[in-house]
This record gives structure tokens, sequence and C-alpha cells, in this order.
């Protein structure tokens, strides 16, 4: 999800590169699956177990729904590539008369008169061997203000993202670091954050103790935004491995309790007050829109593409409703920490297990996994702002000053979300507000647009072709802008009142 580049420089993905299907069913899942799903048994508790489940069913479609759409369009971009470079080549044997424009905004063929006769049309190939990221398909179809825009939408989901991870962490520091227990406390309650953080006689609170563990995690993490850095595979294979033994042990653990018949939760059926912030939950934990195109070009046989991610969408759809309704119905009403990871922690009164090592690895398990994340998103984030710093120089073309991309950028990355890290901990509400928006933006209304732009401007090309979206009649984009404005609308309008 880097910035904007220059279609003609994406290069085919080398074979040594490429993997199965498997392996890409497996890292798009992991590629969803993240801090989201540790936020939505909460959500369901606020709305209810049964306007809960519905929603998150709809949701789901309406992302899978959007996602052919961002495939479509990458299918699309490939053929439009291939004929760029075949017209290029023709160009300079003096076959084609003029070149191919990569301005949606022109309503023109793609070959125009001017080919001779003896040698035939150029046949698009619309096999997706290159990364078309988002951003590349923007420029490709986009104008000057929709880019804008778009980047925009992405600096906005990125910083959302550093604030979300910037909250979560040193929470789950706080509440192990943080042993005082009121003596009005009960389980169905929430700690004050002006409780001490050690002892009645302690000067530090629970919330001067977060905004510490802040201060920290942003010392010790923050200078990484000023150089390069990657995620190692080995680093992957720990994050993941880590992830999935923790979402294990906490749903093993909400069912022994349910098995034993020891279930203290009697959630309610439906509260409208509570969709808001399950809408924004449900969007940012089906996510994965942005770093599609880098998952799914290098798998190998793309020939049942659509359904090896509706096998990912139909796996974490059922781990979500798993994960949710185990947590609603064995934990007391109330009780459902805004992080689900934090009911296990060693001091909680109303923890599912009392084994400290369990209860350690889990109330951790985000400082593990987000960490190692966090500069690679705040580069990102650099990087995209670096790009619209050039945008706004010379359409693009202009140098931007090394002390901007060096200094600047990186600045301007960091210290928004330290601000709002430092102002709230509710990781719940940073999830929803991010999702709502941003993440709306991202997850429907960009593909929806690419895609309808994308298929306006191929009007040489006419009937079906490969990776041609299961949902093609326009009627699903109208469908699509009109639910994401609704839904907008409405969670505006609840978050106001």
């Amino acid at each position: 999800m880097g910035p904007t580049g220059d279609p003609l420089s994406a290069n085919p993905i080398p074979e040594k590169d490429m993997y199965s299907r498997l392996v890409g069913y497996v890292y798009v899942f992991n590629l969803i699956v993240g801090t989201g799903a540790l936020t939505m048994p909460a959500a369901f508790e606020e709305a209810g177990w049964l306007l809960s489940l519905i929603a998150i069913v709809v949701l789901a479609f309406i992302s899978f729904l959007t996602l052919t759409f961002l495939i479509e369009t990458m299918a699309i971009s490939n053929a439009r590539l291939h004929l760029e470079k075949t017209i290029i080549q023709d160009n300079e044997e003096e076959v084609i008369h003029d070149n191919v424009s990569v301005n949606s905004g022109e309503e023109r063929p793609l070959l125009e008169n001017g080919v001779k006769r003896d040698k035939p049309n150029p046949t698009p190939s619309f096999e997706i061997r290159r990364t078309m990221e988002m951003g590349t398909m923007a420029s490709m179809y986009f104008n000057k203000v929709g880019l804008v825009l778009f980047n925009l939408c992405i600096i906005v989901y990125l910083y959302g993202d550093l604030a979300i991870y910037a909250a979560a962490v040193p929470k789950s520091l706080r509440d192990v670091a943080c042993t005082y227990e009121p003596q009005n406390f009960s389980c169905n309650g929430s700690k004050s954050e002006s409780d001490p953080c050690w002892s009645e006689e302690s000067a530090i609170t629970r919330m001067d103790a977060y905004r510490i563990f802040v201060v920290v995690f942003f010392l010790l993490l923050g200078p990484f935004t000023f150089f390069n850095v990657q995620k190692t595979k080995y680093m992957q294979l720990f994050t993941s491995l880590t992830r999935w033994l923790a979402f294990f042990i906490m749903i093993a653990l909400a069912c022994l309790r349910l098995g034993r018949g020891e279930g203290k939760g009697q959630p309610q059926v439906a509260d409208i007050s509570g969709v808001p912030s399950l809408f924004g939950v449900c969007v940012y934990s089906f996510m994965c829109h942005h770093s599609l195109p880098s998952m799914v070009t290098p798998i190998r046989n793309k020939s049942k593409l659509y359904g090896v991610l509706l096998g990912d969408y139909s796996t974490i759809l059922v781990f979500y409703l798993v994960l949710s309704m185990t947590a609603v119905f064995a934990i007391a009403n109330g009780g459902i920490e805004d992080l689900y990871t934090l009911n296990f922690k060693p001091h909680g009164c109303d923890g599912l297990t009392s084994v400290k090592p369990i209860q350690y690895f889990l109330v951790l398990f985000p400082v593990f996994t987000l960490s190692t994340n966090f500069p690679i998103i705040a580069i990102t984030l650099r990087n995209n702002l670096g790009a619209m710093f050039a945008m706004a120089r010379s359409n693009g073309h202009a140098r931007v000053p090394a002390a901007v991309t060096r200094v600047v950028c990186p600045l301007l990355a960091l210290l928004p979300p330290v601000v709002v890290a430092l102002s709230t901990n509710q990781v719940e509400v940073l999830v929803g507000i991010t999702g709502s928006y941003a993440g709306a933006g991202i997850q429907y209304v960009i593909p929806a647009a690419l895609v309808y732009l994308a298929r306006k401007d191929f009007v040489a090309i006419s009937g079906g072709y490969q990776h041609r979206s299961p949902f093609s009649h326009t009627g699903w984009i109208v469908l699509t802008f009109t639910w994401t404005f609704i839904a907008v609308v409405f969670v505006t309008v609840n978050h106001i009142v």
C-alpha cells in the first residue's frame, strides 16, 4: 500500500516467487484476521447477539462483493498494461499511429485507426501476472481530484491503524503492570482510569501508567519510521503462529466454560444503539483490500481464484462468530473488555483460566504482534505522505526536498497517533471510527469506483473475460454506493446523537 506508481514499471512475478492456492488462502486469511477480531466480542455484546449475527453476515457479503470488483480491476489493468507495452513496441516499428492514453477521463477506445492492415490488433491478456497495487490502479483510472481523495482516504486509514496499535499495546502493558483492585470493584463494571495503579498511596493512576507506556512505545518503535525496514519471513511466521495459538486458546477456554454449564453471559438479542460500533468493527475486521494485490498476484494457478477467496471469507466469518458468540455467553454481561485479550489478565476477577503462563501470554499477545507491524505501517504512511507532497509540486514531477521526506514526513506520520493515543485508550471506539469512515472508503467506495471506471475505459473489449466479477451487473455497483452512503450517514447520526 505504498505511493502511487507508474503502471508500466510493474513487472511480472518471477516463477520462483509464486505459490500455490493453499498458501495464498493462508496468506489472505492471516492478512484479514488481526486486531479487529479482538474488539468484535465487545461489539457483539453491545449490539446483541442476533442483530450482530445478521449484521456480520451482511457485511461479510458486501466486503466479498467489493473484493471481486478489485480482482476484476486488477485483471483489466493487467490487460491494459499488456496492450500498452505491445503498442509501445509496435510504435517503435511505426505500426501504430497513436499511443494509448491511460487517462480514464478520455472516452476513446484503446486501439485507434492507424494499424497496418497486414498485422492484427494485439489481443489483451487478462491474466493477473503483474502486481497492480490500489495506488497504481487509482493512477490509471482516477483524475487528479479522485487521486487526491484516494490518497487522503489511505492516509486517514493508516493514521487510524497507528492510533489503534498505539493504544492497544500500552493498554495491554498497563493492565498487566497495574495490580491495584478497588474494594468496591465489580466484575460487571470497569475500573476507573483515575484509580491508583499499584496501591492507594500511589500517585500514579491507571491513566498515568497508560500514558507512560504510550511514550515508551513511541520512543522504542518510532525511530524505525525514519529508516526502511521490512517484515522478514521469519517474523511473519512468528506473528502468525502467535496469533493462531492465542485465538485457539481463547476460543477453547470459552468453550470449556460453556461445556461445563458455567457460562455467565445472558446477552441481549438486539440493541440498535450498538450497531454503529459494530459496523466499524466489522468493516475493519474484514479489511484486506488495500494489501490484497500483493497477496493474490503470486498465486500460481488463478483458475479458481474467487473460490479461494470465498473460502477465506466463509472460514473467517465462522471464526469470528465462534470467537464472539462463545465470549458473550461465557462472560458475564458488561464484563467483556474492548480488547478481548484483557479478559484473561492475571489479576482479573472473571478470567476464563487461572493458569498464569496462559494469562500472561494472552494479555501480552497484542504486544508481540502489533509491535512488529507498527513500524511497517508507519513507514507506509510516511511514503504516502511523501507521495502527496510530490503530487502537490508540479503534478508530482518535482523532487521533494530531502528534509521533507527524511524528517517532516516521519514526524507527521508519528505525532498525530501519539496525540490520539495519549487522549484516549478506547480501542473499540478507535476501531469503529477508523472502519466506519476511512475503512468504508477503502473497502466499498474505491473498489466500486475502480471497477466502474475500468469497465468503462476498456470499451474496446466486448463479451466476457477472465476474472470478471460474478457480480458484473452495474446494479451491484449502485447497491454498494447506496449501502455505503446509508451506513455512513446512520453511523454519523448515532455518533452525534
